[in-house]
Order: structure tokens, then C-alpha cells, then sequence
């Protein structure tokens, strides 16, 4: 089965009907995905630009979960570098300027990020953070994304943390750090934008059809909008359902981790030029260890 490279990006009512009519026929694909967040979407893209014909079923709209609501970096993987995770901070760094040169350009830009210097930073703590972000310039330098893009992380001084950031005291502020990471625009118009590449590679993206059983071979969906069920035969089946991946398989097992975001009106903070940030304590380094991930294969 090979797929066929269309140029038509539209995501419609009418494709939808026709391509989940193809499915049902029983002509079957090569790769069926569940789940339409970026990690789904980007699975089809890629198996679609290698040539199988694919089909990704999603039981609301796309980016419906955590790729709506996520923390809007296409960050470096400065986190995991910390944690010794290595490969996935690489890949991270990669994907990044990916991002930022050629998949996305107009949706990721540059963003600064401050680490203000207070009194409770303490000396070693400040040569560990500066050793850990010129860690995280070599792998952008090595991912091949142009200082002029994201600049050196740098030292700076505390006027200019307080022109940067206004908002913050100067108690105590001995300086800064300033480090580099990649501003995500709109996360959802992201994951659109590479579903309908996927389509026009001839991926079937199909919206509020939700998978409620998987078998070797095949998987029974739902149509949302009408109740009617359906049959899709696939060579191979991907679960990038995320946090709801287990309630397809029972050999799937989450640890899920949870985060709070608080937002603040940029003019309460006298409009930052950059988002503030703080060393983690131990508390908040333990419990940011675990990772879910939510994609399996049968």
C-alpha cells in the first residue's frame, strides 16, 4: 500500500465522509494512529512522507489534550539534560530547530529567559546553573541552530534584569542569567499544521472518531457525530493517545505527571521582556521526575 502525495490540505466535512467510507470498505492501511496531539500527527506525517498509506483516527478535535494546553516552549531539553537524559535532551535540541528553521518558523520564536541572581542563589548554585545552560548552547550548537536564531546564554547585569524583568526586586539581586529557548505562538495551530501536511502527503485525518477496541489487525471506531460504528483494518497500529492510552490496552501503563500553570496579565508584571525563572528546589525536582508517555505499539 503506498499513499500518494495529493497537495490537498483541507480538513473538511466532505474529505472527512469520504476517507472514513475508504476505511470502512475494508481495503485497510498500513499504519493507523490513535490519537490526534503532535505526537500523533507527527507519526503520520512521517510514515505518510516514507510512502505507507496511514490513517489517524481522533476521538475529539485535534490537539484536543495536552498539546492544547502545554507549557507553549519548543524547548531545548535543558530539563532532562539536567537529569542526565542526554538522548532526549539531543533530540529535543534537534526538533527545536527543526522547528524554528524549517517546519514552523512563523509559529516558533526566539524567547529570552531570566534567572534572576537573589541572595537565595547561592554562588555554587549559580556556576552549576551557568555550566548547565552553556551545556545546553553546545547541543544547540551542535543541532545546528544559528546563534543568531538563539544567542549565547550570558551573565548579565543587574539593570538590566530589572529593564527585562521590572517587576523584579532588586533586594538583593546581584544580577542574572539570560539562556535561550524556542517561544511555541499558538500549540494547537501547530499540530494543525502538520495534520494537514500529513494530508496532503495522503494521510485520512479523521476528527471525532474514537477507537474502542483494538485487535491485532484491526480496530473498531466510532463516529461521534453519528453513533455509527466502524471497522478499519491496519498493518500496524500506533496508540499516541497520551494520558488516555491506557484505556485502550491493558499492557499500557501511565505514571501520569501534572503541572499548574498560572497566568498573570503581562501589565501586572510591567510587561516582562522574558519569562521569569528559579533554580528548582529538591521538592520540585522530585516531583517533576516522572514523565508520561503515552504511546505504544501493537
Amino acid at each position: 500500500m503506498v499513499s500518494s502525495i495529493s497537495g490537498d490540505t483541507a480538513l473538511n466535512a466532505g474529505r472527512r465522509a469520504r476517507e472514513l467510507a475508504e476505511l470502512s470498505s475494508g481495503d485497510g492501511v498500513d499504519l493507523l494512529v490513535i490519537g490526534g496531539g503532535v505526537t500523533g500527527v507527527g507519526i503520520a506525517l512521517d510514515a505518510a512522507t516514507r510512502g505507507l498509506s496511514v490513517a489517524l483516527v481522533e476521538r475529539h478535535d485535534l490537539a484536543f489534550g495536552t498539546s492544547r494546553w502545554s507549557s507553549k516552549l519548543a524547548h531545548g531539553g535543558l530539563r532532562y539534560l539536567a537529569k542526565l537524559d542526554v538522548p532526549i535532551a539531543w533530540e529535543s535540541a534537534v526538533e527545536r530547530g527543526h522547528l524554528m528553521t524549517d517546519i514552523a518558523p512563523h509559529l516558533v520564536r526566539p524567547m529570552p529567559m531570566i534567572l534572576p541572581l537573589h541572595r537565595g542563589v547561592s554562588h555554587r548554585d549559580t556556576a552549576l546553573l551557568g555550566a548547565g545552560f552553556a551545556a545546553g548552547d553546545v547541543l544547540r550548537m551542535a543541532a545546528r541552530t544559528r546563534a543568531s536564531l538563539l544567542p549565547h546564554p550570558s551573565r548579565i547585569s543587574q539593570s538590566l534584569v530589572r529593564r527585562m524583568a521590572p517587576a523584579t526586586t532588586s533586594h538583593g539581586l546581584r544580577g542574572g542569567l539570560l539562556s535561550w529557548d524556542g517561544q511555541l505562538i499558538d500549540d494547537a495551530r501547530l499540530v494543525v499544521t502538520i495534520a494537514r501536511t500529513a494530508a496532503s502527503y495522503g494521510a485520512r485525518i479523521i476528527t471525532y472518531a474514537a477507537a474502542t477496541a483494538v485487535e491485532s489487525g484491526r480496530v473498531e471506531v466510532t463516529d461521534e457525530l453519528t453513533g455509527d460504528r466502524h471497522t478499519i483494518r491496519a498493518t500496524q497500529v500506533v496508540n499516541a493517545a497520551g494520558v488516555w492510552a491506557d484505556e485502550l490496552s491493558e499492557r499500557v501503563q501511565l505514571a501520569p505527571s501534572k503541572g499548574s500553570h498560572l497566568l498573570v496579565r503581562a501589565e501586572r508584571l510591567s510587561h516582562p521582556r522574558g519569562p521569569l525563572s528559579r533554580p528548582p528546589s529538591p521538592a520540585t525536582s522530585a516531583g517533576s521526575s516522572s514523565r508520561c508517555r503515552g504511546t505504544t505499539t501493537w
